[in-house]
């Protein structure tokens, strides 16, 4: 078995088509489907429209995905020693990301070790710490409700933020510069999903002071949170930077939440790649 046909089985479970799989590995198509039909057991499955995974093929895909990672990762680790970084750099982001300049890392990046690629993934704070864990992604920013430690990775703190409140422009308090947490319970919120890392210091700010809000609104990403708000059908709590500028209103909340924003890494033996970027934070 050569790393070669790995790559062709993945290209045709990403594609779901041969032909467009030999496009994307610059083969032709009798020379990939020849390559993969020689590991022996059927991979695939063939209909009139698609190509989908037999049970074997379920099976090997993973294996697959991990064989060819830790090939890219021995050889990219045989180049720093001798002084070049090289290899594939993955990092998570929260959608809500404040505390770090990502472009500009980046660039800092790249103009230092050109060799290494970059791969940007968003998600949720407790999928991306999972995922660091398991190796599948090299650094990730987090952001979790005040005294939650990610665990099972090293991490370092970037910041403290407060969330704001966030009114419709029409809106009774949107003349106000400071609102209390009281007065927003009183109000129908937008807000991440229920139980979702995006979600809990919002959750814990209205538990600790004893209050409970109303919560008809739930969306996905801090845009479409403040779309409801602009539309005035709701109120938010946001960080700062992602609030909208137009039809709506930001106030200060005494007593508040906050959120600590942690860049997370594998604490067992992190990639060159990721290494370099670390040392290039400020």
């Amino acid at each position: 078995m050569e790393l070669q046909q790995l790559r062709y089985v993945l290209a045709v479970a990403e594609t779901r088509n041969f032909t467009r799989a030999a496009q994307q590995c610059f083969v032709v198509q009798s020379a990939l489907s020849h390559q993969v039909r020689k590991l022996g057991t059927p991979l695939f499955a063939r209909s009139s429209r698609r190509v989908e995974l037999t049970p074997a093929g379920e099976a090997f895909l993973p294996w697959a995905r991990n064989s060819l990672d830790a090939a890219e990762r021995a050889a990219a680790e045989a180049t720093a020693a001798v002084g070049v970084v090289s290899g594939t750099l993955t990092i998570g982001l929260i959608p809500t990301v404040t505390a770090l300049d990502i472009p500009a890392l980046v660039r800092r990046l790249h103009e230092a070790h050109p060799e290494v690629n970059v791969r940007l993934r968003v998600g949720a704070s407790d999928e991306l710490v999972a995922a660091v864990r398991e190796d599948e992604i090299d650094l990730a920013v987090l952001g979790l409700a005040q005294g939650i430690i990610p665990e099972g990775v090293e991490h370092r703190v970037l910041a403290e933020e407060a969330l704001v409140a966030v009114v419709p422009e029409e809106h009774p308090l949107a003349r106000r510069g400071t609102v209390d947490l009281a007065e927003l319970a009183e109000e129908p919120f937008a807000d991440f999903a229920t139980g979702s890392p995006g979600r809990a210091q919002s959750d814990r700010a209205f538990r600790t002071a004893g209050l409970v809000r109303r919560d008809p609104y739930e969306a996905s990403t801090a845009q479409l949170i403040g779309e409801l708000v602009c539309a005035g059908l709701a109120v938010a709590l946001l960080p700062a930077p992602f609030a909208p500028t137009h039809g709506a209103r930001t106030l200060t909340v005494r007593s508040g939440p906050h959120r600590t924003v942690h860049l997370v890494w594998n604490a067992f033996q992190p990639s060159s790649a990721a290494r370099a970027a670390l040392r290039l934070l400020p």
